[in-house]
């Protein structure tokens, strides 16, 4: 359904970035102006961004949303083709008119018409998607970790040699790129679910470009690499510091903007590092997969403050080619009755039959249900973190036998915590 009128939707290119911005600061409020972002690179693909304008003013946008087309986006035992959803926003001057489910039931066709049977987001206000069908699929950590906390001993972490160095984006760029992606393939024949890299050039490019603008009045953006005995980089981290001196002497913060080790060895001399920076009393980070290493190193989790809120959220969009995509943990062979209130294609009965670790066969079936769900539950358990047996229990999935639900429960979990490391 497209907007109402006098609302109409159209394609936005890059030659109307001013315009995106200028709706963008309004939806989104921030101390930047127009201006001063303009001179930022947009993370944006151009050829899959759309704005709703009105008839009156064609040169206002009332509305605007993106995607980023992920061709490898990490779901169980697979990677598959993903429209990330972004840059949704409405004018405050043209809310509650119908703009933004408009902008929701176009993504989910485009994404179908691109052949991604599958749509993330990152949600500013978390109440809005469950509407539309996302279910909440990854939660993430935050930590704030006192200085020299005490870590437990990994083999081998001496041994691994360190370098800080100020970013630079043309030396450290396809190095941080390259660690980030292969972490998204351990443990090696499981793969972590949800770690969405920086696939596409303008995404690269974006978060690779450290504004002065973004920096909050911290020091420059640096790296730390940790490199085997080859000279090999097996870990890095940029981080920020921030200073504060208090009565009792120097209370300065290590802000860390992403931390990815391949191995056991390469996390704990990470963190060893980060957490005897001199004049520093802590160390902050966010966005961590729940199991991230860190938790298992800290001798105490506790001082580290933890704090957990929502990652990603999923919305199946094709649901016989999302559910054959992914592998499964266990055997399974259930037949699933779906709702689905915007894309009745997905509604109905589907029986799902696997072999444990790997793919399943889906087709349409008139048998009695095993289980009876909402597509916003089937996307919440889509990437193995949320399960099933949670969900029931919270009264949202019903299944027909006990064993329907363990079977089934044990199938959709994946043994890695989903999540994605940064916002996008």
């Amino acid at each position: 359904m497209p907007p109402p009128e006098p609302y109409s939707l159209q394609p936005i290119g890059e030659d109307r970035h001013d315009d995106v911005l200028l709706l963008d600061v309004w939806a989104f409020p921030t101390g930047d102006t127009v201006e001063a972002l303009r001179d930022l690179p947009s993370p944006l693909s151009w050829d899959r961004t759309y704005g709703v304008v009105h008839a009156d003013d064609p040169t206002l946008l009332a509305g605007f949303h993106g995607a980023y087309p992920l061709r490898a986006y990490p779901v169980p035992g697979a990677e598959a083709s993903c429209g990330w959803l972004t840059w949704v926003g409405v004018h405050p001057a043209h809310r509650r008119r119908g703009i933004l489910r408009g902008m929701i039931e176009h993504h989910f066709a485009d994404c179908l018409a691109h052949g991604e049977p599958i749509s993330g987001l990152m949600a500013a206000e978390t109440p809005i998607y469950g509407r539309f069908g996302y279910g909440m699929a990854s939660t993430q950590l935050n930590l704030t970790i006192p200085r020299r906390a005490a870590l437990r001993p990994v083999a081998g972490s001496a041994d691994l040699a360190v370098t800080l160095e100020v970013w630079d984006a043309a030396a450290h760029g396809d190095l941080v790129a390259g660690i980030h992606r292969d972490y998204a393939r351990l443990p090696a024949g499981l793969g972590r679910p949800g770690w969405a890299t920086r696939e596409t050039p303008a995404q690269r490019t974006a978060r690779n470009t450290d504004a002065p603008i973004h920096r909050g009045g911290k020091e420059a953006l640096r790296v730390l690499l940790v490199r085997d005995a080859s000279g090999t980089a097996i870990a890095y981290a940029t981080f920020r510091r921030s200073s504060s001196w208090e009565r009792a002497g120097a209370e300065g913060t290590v802000h860390v903007r992403e931390a990815v080790a391949l191995t056991a060895a390469a996390a704990h001399r990470m963190w060893s590092v980060l957490l005897d920076l001199d004049l520093t009393s802590k160390v902050q980070i966010a966005n961590l997969p729940v199991d991230d290493p860190i938790v298992t190193l800290l001798v105490d989790i506790r001082p580290a403050l933890p704090d957990y809120q929502d990652n990603s959220w999923i919305r199946i969009l094709d649901l016989p080619a999302a559910l054959s995509q992914r592998a499964y943990a266990g055997d399974v062979d259930l037949v699933l009755e779906v709702t689905d209130a915007m894309l009745p294609a997905n509604a109905g009965r589907w029986r799902v039959r696997a072999e444990a670790w790997g793919h399943a066969e889906v087709t349409a079936s008139e048998a009695e249900p095993d289980l009876m769900l909402d597509i916003r539950e089937l996307g919440a358990a889509h990437l193995g973190s949320v399960t099933l047996s949670s969900l029931a229990q919270a009264g949202l999935v019903t299944a027909r036998t006990p064993e329907a639900l363990r079977q089934a429960s044990a199938a959709w979990s994946w043994p890695v915590a989903a999540g994605a490391n940064w916002i996008f």
